[in-house]
């Protein structure tokens, strides 16, 4: 596994300096990938250099340049630091954005004294568990993002507070168009 040349530092979140507010164009998609996958595992370099390394294996020599690298990204995040779940599954979101959670010490209280319960789960939309997820997650310094699937599935990842202006620069350079959750 090779990581890309250019450097990022996960640290600087792009605070401070207007002008680094926009990511160099000479940047490859994989150099923006190990990027935004830094930002997604905050403070678990280990979790990022394993998800880079499944991500490059998943490129099969290819060039991350030539493929739509959220589809690929999705697959090697997905319950670890990302979530891809059907609309129709409300119990499966609620139970990955627990478990992303969890990764932080943090636990999503749902209002309810089961979230399992499936009176609660034919009644709850996905989009209002992911206002609850973000707001939540707000007040413990982390934002929750949901990116554009394009198909009735919800999908997203979590960072620091401290790293939304960072998310706004590299999803979009990859072309992932993401917002936070609930919005």
């Amino acid at each position: 596994m090779t990581l890309p040349d250019e450097e990022f530092d996960p640290d600087d979140n792009y605070t401070g300096d207007t002008e680094r507010a926009q990511i160099d164009d000479d940047l490859g998609a994989e150099a923006l990938v190990w990027q935004l996958l830094l930002v997604i595992n905050p403070g678990d370099e280990d979790a990022a250099l394993q998800q880079f390394g499944a991500f490059q294996e998943a490129l099969d020599g290819g060039d991350a340049e030539d493929v739509d690298a959220v589809w690929l990204l999705k697959d090697v995040i997905d319950w670890k630091s990302g979530f891809h779940i059907d609309e129709t599954e409300p119990g499966a979101l609620i139970d990955c954005l627990a478990e992303l959670a969890a990764r932080f010490n943090l636990r999503i209280d749902w209002g309810v004294e089961d979230p399992t319960d499936a009176a609660f789960l034919a009644r709850v939309s996905p989009d209002a568990l992911l206002e609850t997820a973000h707001e939540q997650l707000r007040l413990d310094g982390y934002t929750l993002w949901t990116w554009e699937t394009g198909t009735d599935a919800r999908a997203g990842w979590m960072t620091l507070s401290s790293d939304d202006e960072a998310m706004r620069v590299i999803a979009p350079a990859l072309g992932i168009e993401v917002r936070p959750a609930g919005v």
